[in-house]
This record gives structure tokens, sequence and C-alpha cells, in this order.
């Protein structure tokens, strides 16, 4: 399997950034090889979100504009973080008994390909 560029938000605020291979909606965990080589076991359930990037550096000074429409992206959502961080997209599925979700950012200019959210870590979502 492709390895994918991934950024791990963990609920404390840590953060890792690496590939995985073997990631899955519906496992508890997967492997994150980080930048050095090393190979660690994430537990999703202590994740906030695993963001599937463009590339690792991004743009912290870039302000997303989320008027960007994603035709064949579902419906469109906002969805904020327990810690405060928001993020809008469209998203195919929305369970709140599952796991976590899928989110296409609204901002096709922004690094985030994709967002699979942790459902325990939102505060709120909003259709």
């Amino acid at each position: 399997m492709e390895k994918t560029k991934v950024l791990a938000r963990f609920n404390d605020g840590t953060l890792m950034k690496g590939h995985t291979g073997d990631f899955f909606p519906n496992k508890k965990n997967f492997h994150l090889e980080l930048q050095d080589g090393k190979v660690v076991n994430i537990d999703v359930a202590q994740l906030k979100a695993i963001f599937f990037v463009k590339d690792f550096t991004g743009n912290k000074n870039r302000k997303d504009i989320y008027g960007d429409e994603i035709l064949g992206g579902g419906r469109k959502l906002q969805v904020k973080f327990k810690d405060g961080e928001q993020v809008i997209g469209y998203v195919q599925s929305y369970s709140p008994d599952r796991i976590g979700f899928f989110v296409i950012p609204a901002d096709t200019q922004n690094n985030n390909e994709r967002i699979f959210v942790i459902t325990s870590a939102t505060e709120k979502v909003t259709f």
C-alpha cells in the first residue's frame, strides 16, 4: 500500500508528522513512520484528528477561505473541536456513533487534502 503524508494531532496538543500505509477508519490503531524513520503505533482514541497533507511545512500565516464548492463532496459542515479549532468542509457520511469521519476542506488551497476527525474530540458539528 502506498504511504501517505499525515499529521497526527493528539488530544493533548502533541503533533507527530510522518507517513502511514495502514490507516483505516474502522481500525483502532495504525503505524506512523516518523520523519526520522522511527515507526510508532498510534492509538486512534488518543487523537483529535489525522490530517492528510500535501506537505509537512504548510503555511501557518495563511488564512483559510472556505468558499470553494467541492462537487460530489457531500454535505457542507462546520466542525468545532473541544480545543476551539474549527474546520469547514464537506462530508460524505457522518454519524455521531462512529469513531470518526472524513472531511474534505472547503478551501482547496489548504494544505490538508482531507481530515479524519475523531468524533470524541468534537464539541459541535453543524451542517
